[in-house]
């Protein structure tokens, strides 16, 4: 009887750990909706509807680079979250497009969204989920579909006190979890928003990164040491 009351209490004991993981796990999402809230009401300018992906689309004050996400993932014709980019730095960097992997999609022409080509695009497909929403569809109420169907997608970056929305392979968008007290001390990185690139494949295609303008070739700390990474920071205040 003793070994049973015994083994009761610790299969209540793993239960109560692997609760509070898993509530540990949802703060962190619902804390990077709040926190998401706050970087789309500090630029309201810079946030729009994009009908050409089905989503929304958060243009950084440059106008180089856009992070869209999608409203419906049945109806995104290519990713659900992606990154779209000007090209034209990279070119002028010695990108050769042929040689890029087929994860990252190049438009030479002029594009049909909001910025003009030559773009590169990469991002991921999340799912094939048709979307629903209780009331209207809106750059806000789209991000809580990532992180309530698809959470593995969200980051923290704990060395910099960032929520991130992973892109796969190494790409991302982060932003301060806090803008009201981040510092940017790093130029490079503890912004307010940052655009984050894997440099390795575009580096691969040609690029080179002493040549790369508009965007910061450094390293950036992660639990698993430094990586090297190709960055577009911001600071919204």
């Amino acid at each position: 009887m003793m070994m049973r009351k015994k083994t009761t209490a610790l299969v209540a004991m793993l239960i109560a750990a692997l609760l509070a993981g898993c509530a540990s796990l949802d703060v962190v999402g619902r804390q990077s909706v709040t926190s998401f809230d706050a970087v789309l009401q500090a630029i309201p300018a810079q946030v729009a509807a994009d009908e050409t992906n089905g989503g929304f689309a958060l243009t950084a004050p440059d106008g180089a680079v856009r992070l869209i996400w999608s409203e419906d993932y049945s109806q995104s014709p290519l990713h659900d979250v992606m990154l779209e980019l000007d090209a034209q730095p990279f070119l002028d960097a010695g990108l050769a497009p042929e040689k890029l992997p087929a994860d990252y999609i190049f438009y030479e022409g002029e594009a049909t969204g909001a910025m003009a080509g030559p773009l590169l695009m990469v991002g991921v497909k999340l799912g094939s989920d048709a979307l629903r929403y209780s009331g209207e569809a809106t750059p806000l109420a789209a991000y809580e579909q990532i992180v309530s169907r698809y959470r593995q997608s969200i980051n923290f970056h704990t060395a910099l006190d960032h929520f991130g929305v992973l892109l796969g392979d190494g790409n991302m968008f982060e932003w301060a979890k806090d803008l009201s007290t981040n510092s940017a001390t790093n130029e490079a990185q503890d912004k307010d928003i940052v655009y984050v690139l894997n440099p390795e494949p575009l580096i691969a295609a040609g690029v080179d990164p002493e040549k790369l303008a508009g965007w910061v070739y450094a390293q950036v700390p992660t639990d698993d040491g430094d990586v090297w990474k190709f960055l577009k920071p911001f600071d919204l205040k």
